[in-house]
């Protein structure tokens, strides 16, 4: 195995590195995004039961945005609810900004690897195929060595941005997706705690 990696030339250290941090990136991320942690089934309900009960004080609240991310979404907009709908959905979009933001962290840097790797296995098949030549170029056909040496780094460094670019592509769209299916569930939940509190219809809160 390292012989082959080797054969690949300077140009597979990079590629190893890609390689590494899309491992990486890909357990912490599957790690932090779990929708259990992210967005509690029946968190909803519990700040509803606390509203009811009069239960809700600066505590409550506390304990509310450190639990949870959509406990820090439901915990900004109940902060504001004495303030009208309006100030109270402001505070929650403001708050969803900041949980996005953090939900798709390192998601870009994915991405990035998933378009580069190619391209640096590509550097290294054009750097492969020069030597080719050149070689064709200085000694002939006959040093069938040197030629083997520049086909074996041109087609290694292809191969091995390709296996590093199609995992990370995967995982990228597989993050993208879970994030975007958690902001909806948020918002969701959101939208029934706005509507229950300036009882604009009715919500079944229970049920969330």
């Amino acid at each position: 195995m390292f012989e082959i990696l080797s054969s690949g030339g300077w140009l597979m250290l990079p590629i190893i590195l890609c390689s590494v941090a899309v491992i990486g990136i890909s357990f912490e991320r599957y790690w932090t995004l779990n929708p259990a942690k992210i967005a509690p089934k029946h968190q909803l309900g519990q700040v509803w039961a606390w509203i009811q009960s009069n239960e809700l004080d600066s505590e409550k609240l506390k304990k509310l945005r450190r639990s949870s991310k959509l406990g820090f979404i439901l915990s900004a907009g109940l902060s504001n609810s004495r303030h009208g709908r309006e100030v109270m959905k402001d505070s929650i979009e403001e708050a969803a900004s900041s949980v996005v933001h953090d939900m798709e962290r390192f998601l870009g840097a994915l991405g990035t690897i998933a378009a580069i790797a190619p391209l640096l296995g590509l550097l290294g098949t054009v750097i492969g195929m020069i030597k080719v030549f050149t070689a064709l170029n200085l000694e002939g056909a006959g040093n069938a060595a040197v030629l083997a040496g520049g086909i074996s780094e041109a087609l290694v460094t292809t191969a091995a941005g390709l296996c590093v670019a199609i995992p990370a592509m995967i995982t990228h769209r597989f993050f993208v997706r879970r994030v975007d299916s958690l902001v909806v569930t948020m918002e969701q939940e959101a939208v029934k705690l706005v509507d229950a509190l300036h009882s604009e219809r009715r919500v079944d809160l229970k049920a969330g």
